[in-house]
């Protein structure tokens, strides 16, 4: 930088420092700032210089970047005195330089270096709140929020994403009850945000601006874990609480972060003294990074809160903001919580008066009540006990669950008042920029064929490679997936070379993720150990496979997708650094870093991202699976399965910022093909329908989150209906935590549906065969042959059938009437069909009506005024007098051509019936074993003692515009009605 480069800044630092309260005329404000600066300074003070100066700018110079900060505080600010104008719109920007008096030239300018930031905000479902937290409540009170927001412009955090998390945390915030307030009040509330995206950062912008504003007890809920805990509390105490409060006047190598490379290197934040020395408030740590809370015996004074004036209760603003805040952040374990209860009850300040904040991190894992409460006398489970008993002694106590895997939460009972059902708020955080999620490794709703997707338009190609789920023999893979962990980590060395600057990679990692038990994890370290070992990195042989796997997957990824970072042209140029990458990584003899619970593998040291830089393969499973940020983490070896959404979504570690490698990163994923479709395992789809429910469930927050009117059009009581899941088999949540859900819809496009709960009472089964007579009264004279051809399987199904149609409102009709043994169990389809009964246009043209007949014997039967008899079936009830399967395997397969779920199977009959929007009804007189005798005898039977059975089989075409296939509600225990 030259001397009018850096005395132009200097001018328009000072011009811009003096306008914190509203936007004004710069022209008049950088005239005055040169006057004391002599001639030179007077040029560089005028409009002209800064046009010609903004035209020959790039949108990362220094000027920029001072420009982009202001301009970034005036376009988020809430309601200035200076603006009527909408934050983050063009007309605030317009407004804005309207103020600062800069020409129409100028200002487009400006403009096109620095846009208008109108990415999505946090959306937020809530019921309606009293205001408090407003900018003259907060006047001259705040500390610790400017300090950290301080610290992460510092740590060079845009002004944008501290702008975006200003707001975010404010929409937190606001919807807790006034500290100060005479009346208590307890507010319970959920923040979602992603997978490994920063919901940490956002909630320790709320703690901030919670103590501000006087929340003086903080108890942070870390997770199940020990590394868990002790990284939320380094994260909080680096961040938040800074070097005084940690010292409080102890000498540095007392402190628990005294062989910390980051204390040691002055990046836990400053004060520059004792805050209550400087006008503010000292957080008091209950908990350190190695000691999670323990019992305070005679110490338990440290929980006492000091009042200036005793005669005033602790709430009130005179003794509230002059008395000391107090942080723990606590593992979620029984014991541990209990120990602070007992304390709690111990000391003398009232806990009717002490503002208290709960942030429970990673909220859906052991605080939600796992039991069954359907069930009498049903105990809660130890977590969620203790959670409650601490909520219920702590009156003024507000609660703000994070999780990225919300279902758990939304399923709990409203009406449960000692439960942490988010009552009063969700929030939805955005997605940040720069953040690598699920997304980024699907082509979800691409306009681009399969046939024509390439590395350059599909995440899939780029970054997905295909493994076997089913198969520990195939090592060729796992040594691919080694060998480019290798090739990256040259590859990062090469970009330290080029342009990045010595050690900007600090982290580089491998997770293999194939199970959580500890034995499975000591054979793959075996298994990994040969093949490192026999790799061969610096010897001909290694360097032959890397400079295939260089030409074949690294490089043309890169070359498309490195957004302007450094990329080796030919392996030639690359191989200088593989040495130095190999040594790196298992140059002390110890590539792999197995983390479990097993001390005799754990050889290779601690996961402990904060203590040094690490460059291993990672082995683990549970630990690894939630919450833990692997560092630096490129390369993804996974093979572990689950059924349920949440878990699986957790385990994807490989999400996150990966800044200057996004290229690079490879997720090796298990997939299994095999000839029956019902017994596919394919991870790659069970995570893109992960992506699918999480978006739908986004995308639905969002759309209800926009006020009516001024009240809200949803509250979080009526969000479980917006819950949703697009893979059959994979639940949104594990099922210990799905007992107060209901099913609200199935969509069953193209599938075998088989209700089979009928009722067992006289007057309903007459009712139900009398709704179906005319149907059966419609049918054909004669039976037509049905059957279907599986290619290459040589299996042939095929059987007779009566045939009839019924229209789709006739139909619905019908089923409407329908009596159930429990009307719960068929609503769910009931309301599919409604809707693709009735949309429009509508997704059914008419339904096609099997009746299946036996080709011999003597099960046949006469129903209604007809003469003609049917043929019956004899089915049995199982458990809850609800059948087991009623149909038989031979009549699915044509039922599902003739609704287009099949491709052609060779019969002309099956062709002839085929239709775009045509469904099909398969109908079963059942007759149950006590009738069976009289039946046989007499060939007639009692309207009141069969049960008329149908299976259905919808369009295939009939999907919903969103994919989804099921949606839930919650079980509300106040609801009579259920």
């Amino acid at each position: 930088m030259n001397s009018n480069e850096a005395l132009r800044l200097t001018l328009h630092g000072s011009a811009l420092a003096g306008m914190d309260r509203r936007p004004k005329d710069v022209l008049r404000a950088l005239a005055y700032q040169a006057e004391d600066e002599g001639p030179e300074a007077a040029s560089l003070a005028t409009e002209q210089d800064f046009q010609s100066t903004l035209n020959a700018a790039h949108s990362s110079d220094q000027l920029v970047e001072l420009w982009r900060k202001q301009l970034t505080k005036w376009d988020y600010a809430d309601t200035p005195p200076w603006s009527s104008t909408d934050r983050r719109t063009d007309d605030r920007r317009s407004e804005v330089l309207s103020l600062l008096q800069l020409s129409e030239e100028t200002q487009r300018v400006l403009n096109s270096l620095i846009p208008v930031p109108k990415e999505s905000g946090a959306v937020v479902i809530s019921e309606v709140f009293t205001p408090w937290y407003t900018p003259q409540s907060q006047q001259g009170r705040s500390w610790y929020w400017p300090a950290y927001r301080r610290l992460l412009a510092e740590k060079g955090w845009p002004e944008t994403a501290i702008a975006g998390l200003d707001e975010a945390s404010d929409r937190v915030v606001e919807r807790l009850a006034d500290p100060t307030s005479e009346t208590t009040y307890q507010s319970k509330g959920l923040v979602v945000g992603h997978v490994q995206s920063g919901k940490t950062a956002n909630f320790t912008g709320v703690i901030a601006k919670a103590v501000d504003s006087g929340y003086r007890l903080v108890i942070v809920l870390g997770g199940t874990l020990n590394l868990l805990r002790a990284q939320t509390q380094r994260r909080l105490d680096m961040e938040l609480v800074g070097r005084e409060n940690i010292l409080r006047g102890a000498a540095e190598y007392e402190s628990d972060y005294s062989d910390d490379p980051a204390w040691i290197q002055g990046k836990f934040l400053s004060h520059e003294g004792m805050p209550s020395a400087l006008g503010g408030f000292d957080i008091v740590r209950m908990t350190t990074r190695n000691n999670d809370y323990k019992s305070l015996l005679q110490g338990i004074v440290a929980l006492e809160f000091e009042k200036q004036e005793p005669s005033l209760p602790l709430h009130n603003p005179r003794n509230l903001h002059r008395s000391s805040a107090r942080l723990m952040v606590v593992k979620k374990n029984k014991s541990v919580l209990a120990k602070l209860v007992k304390d709690l009850n111990k000391i003398k300040t009232p806990l009717g008066e002490i503002p208290v904040l709960i942030i429970d991190d990673e909220s859906d894992e052991a605080s939600v009540n796992t039991a069954n409460q359907n069930k009498p006398d049903a105990e809660r489970t130890a977590i969620n006990d203790k959670i409650s008993e601490l909520l219920q002694l702590l009156p003024r106590a507000q609660y703000v669950g994070y999780t990225a895997t919300p279902f758990a939460n939304v399923f709990i009972d409203p009406s449960d008042s000692e439960d942490i059902f988010p009552k009063d708020f969700i929030v939805s955080l955005p997605r940040p920029a720069g953040y690598m999620g699920v997304q980024d490794f699907h082509d979800l709703e691409s306009p681009v064929s399969p046939a024509d997707r390439t590395i350059a338009n599909s995440n899939e190609k780029a970054h997905v490679r295909n493994i076997r789920l089913t198969s520990n023999d195939d090592e060729s893979a796992l040594q691919k997936a080694l060998d480019m962990f290798v090739l990256t980590a040259a590859t990062k060395l090469y970009r330290e070379r080029n342009g990045l600057g010595d050690r900007f990679f600090q982290h580089h990692t491998m997770l293999v993720h194939e199970s959580v038990r500890t034995a499975d994890h000591r054979e793959l370290h075996g298994r990994i150990s040969k093949l490192w070992w026999n790799s061969g990195y610096t010897g001909p042989e290694g360097h032959k496979r890397l400079r295939a796997l260089f030409d074949d997957d690294l490089a043309p990824v890169s070359l498309v997708r490195s957004e302007g970072f450094a990329v080796p042209p030919t392996y030639e140029d690359l191989s200088p650094y593989v040495g130095a990458a190999a040594i790196r990584i298992g140059g002390d003899d110890q590539p792999i870093i197995v983390v479990n619970g097993d001390s005799d593998l754990t050889a290779g040291g601690d996961a402990d991202f904060d203590k040094r830089p690490i460059w291993k393969i990672l082995i683990g499973g549970q630990k690894l699976a939630r919450g833990f940020t692997v560092e630096g983490l490129t390369v993804t070896y996974y093979r572990r399965r689950t059924n349920n959404a949440s878990t699986l979504m957790q385990m994807g570690r490989w999400f996150g910022f990966r800044k200057g490698y996004q290229d690079l990163v490879r997720l090796y994923l298990g997939r299994e093909e095999t000839t029956s479709k019902s017994n596919v395992i394919d991870l790659y789809e069970a995570f893109e329908a992960i992506c699918r429910d999480e978006e739908t469930f986004r995308r639905e927050l969002e759309r209800y989150a926009e006020p009516v009117n001024g009240k809200p059009q949803v509250t979080p009581e009526e969000v479980p209906p917006l819950v949703s899941q697009h893979l059959p088999w994979l639940k949104p949540t594990s099922p210990n935590k799905m007992y107060n859900t209901r099913v609200v819809e199935i969509r069953s496009a193209g599938k075998w549906e088989e209700p089979t709960a009928y009722p067992t009472e006289g007057p309903a089964l007459r009712r139900n065969t009398e709704l179906w007579t005319p149907v059966l009264e419609s049918l054909a004279d004669e039976p037509r042959r049905f059957s279907y051809s599986f290619d290459g399987a040589g299996t042939h199904h095929s059987f007779d059938a009566l045939t009839s149609s019924i229209s789709p409102d006739d139909l619905l009709q019908l089923l409407q009437a329908l009596r159930w043994d429990t009307p719960a169990r068929f609503a769910p389809h009931l309301t599919y069909l409604e809707e693709i009964t009735r949309s429009t246009p509508a997704k059914v043209d008419d339904w096609l009506v099997l009746a299946p007949q036996h080709s011999s014997g003597n099960k046949r039967l006469t129903i209604g005024a007809s003469d003609r008899s049917l043929s019956w079936f004899s089915r049995k009830r199982r458990r809850e007098f609800v059948f087991g399967a009623i149909s038989e395997p031979k009549h699915r397969a044509a039922a599902l051509r003739v609704a287009g779920a099949l491709p052609q199977g060779g019969n002309a009959t099956t062709e002839q019936h085929v239709a775009a929007r045509r469904g099909v009804i398969a109908l079963y007189p059942v007759v149950e074993p006590d009738q069976r005798p009289s039946v046989e005898a007499s060939g007639q039977i009692d309207p009141a003692k069969i049960v008329m059975a149908f299976t259905f089989v919808a369009p295939a075409s009939a999907l919903g515009s969103d994919g989804r296939i099921v949606r839930f509600t919650t079980i509300n225990s106040s609801d009579v009605e259920l």
